[in-house]
């Protein structure tokens, strides 16, 4: 059961930090950017939007392959 004890407290901490960087977008920069990066698809036509994010979850694999290979060390 230590594992799964471990495993419930890294998400639990995890869920708190996003939770603060939610909270605290409108003071950083760089988060209001996130989502609306040059390379993300938007189409609009009457009565009709598409968007898909293609850099942001670019760079969002790639910060969290890099968090991910430093915790599993």
């Amino acid at each position: 059961m230590a594992p799964l004890g471990k495993l419930l407290i890294i998400f639990g901490v995890v869920l708190v930090a996003v939770g603060l960087v939610m909270l605290f977008s409108d003071k950083l920069p760089f988060l209001n950017r996130l989502g609306r990066l040059p390379g993300d698809l938007v189409i609009e036509r009457e009565h009709f939007r598409f968007y898909f994010p293609i850099v942001t979850s670019i760079i969002l694999s790639i910060v969290l392959t890099i968090l991910l290979n430093i915790f599993r060390k």
